[in-house]
């Protein structure tokens, strides 16, 4: 008999929740994607940028005294630009084509400004890693340096070049328009931001639920120790399935198996209420009826504020439901503990 304090009700899975992206995991999640951490920052972010200046110095000094890295407030602006890391090689490769006196004439509030560059192009290679805004280093606390001020000038203002050519070449660099004006920058981000751009959107896993999933698979691998224990993305359970006809298997968020002992794993992390919750909920019966009739276990890991909007939808889930836990180390070692019970 499985202890029963696995089967959480909505009142004490919230007391557990992390609610928002927890930083207990954040240096694991950095190696996976730079999303929560962008989403967790976005309203600093976008406080900055709201407040009027007259000059880049001025921006430049906001972000000193804010309590926002030189190095994040960078990234924001290059997933905002769409500008990768081929074009931080092409800035740096072809800046004397780009700039060719060395400067950047803009417009900027129907002014014409001029930024002097510092220090680019920088010696070998301009890159994520030297900028600071990849994996790790993301995390770490970086004053603004003399490299990070050229590259903001460009992001914000190359866009808006008197030089047409530059202007050409670097046509999303737009966002300094938007200094200062905060209801416009709020919608201009709003509808521009992470998942419209190639840096972060290369697939379907860069949203927080994947990222979620990606993580929960990754610390069963390395904390459940059971030996011949199969952990797998997306798998399915023999016997379960959409249809009476057992011809469309139900595929769960993870699947953990050994021999002829199967558990189902649900993962949902949303920090802004949407419907996935309901469609999970939706299917918790069904699904829980099937998988106790064949002697197999299903659980959800379930957190985030978006999902603790949605009450009824994760009562439901929690009635039909053997293991509940949120999302958390401490967490996912009662999700540990409770596969072990089943499996040994």
């Amino acid at each position: 008999m499985l202890n029963q304090n696995y089967q959480r009700t909505v009142e004490e899975l919230r007391k557990l929740a992390s609610m928002f992206w927890p930083s207990e995991l954040s240096r694991q999640e950095a190696e996976l994607s730079i999303i929560p951490k962008l989403i967790e920052t976005q309203d600093q972010f976008i406080a900055i940028l709201s407040v009027d200046v007259s000059s880049l110095e001025g921006l430049f000094q906001i972000v000193n005294s804010s309590n926002m890295s030189a190095n994040l407030f960078l990234k924001h602006l290059l997933v905002l630009a769409d500008f990768g890391g081929e074009m931080l090689q092409r800035l740096n490769s072809q800046f004397n084509s780009i700039f060719p006196l060395g400067k950047l004439d803009y417009l900027w509030n129907t002014q014409n400004y001029n930024y002097s560059f510092r220090v680019l192009p920088v010696l070998g290679q301009l890159n994520n890693s030297k900028l600071g805004i990849s994996g790790k280093k993301l995390l770490e606390n970086q004053p603004l340096s003399e490299l990070h001020k050229d590259i903001i000038a460009v992001v914000l203002f190359s866009g808006s070049s008197i030089d047409e050519k530059t202007a050409e070449i670097l046509a999303k660099c737009e966002i300094g328009n938007y200094i200062g004006q905060a209801d416009k920058l709020q919608k201009f981000i709003k509808q521009r931001y992470i998942w419209v751009s190639r840096i972060t959107a290369g697939s379907q896993s860069n949203t927080l639920g994947q990222i979620t999933q990606t993580l929960v698979k990754k610390y069963l691998e390395d904390n459940l120790d059971i030996p011949s224990v199969n952990i797998k993305a997306n798998g399915n359970l023999p016997g379960i399935s959409h249809t009476e006809s057992n011809d469309r298997p139900t595929t769960f968020d993870i699947v953990a198996s050994k021999e002829d002992k199967y558990v189902g794993i649900e993962v949902s992390f949303q920090v802004t209420t949407n419907s996935v919750i309901e469609r999970k909920a939706g299917q918790a019966k069904s699904r829980f009826e099937q998988i106790e009739t064949l002697g197999y276990k299903i659980g959800y890991v379930l957190d985030g504020a978006g999902n603790f909007q949605r009450e009824n939808a994760l009562k439901t889930i929690c009635s039909y439901s053997h293991c509940t836990v949120a999302f958390s180390l401490k967490e996912l070692d009662v999700l540990c503990s409770f596969l072990k019970e089943y499996f040994l």
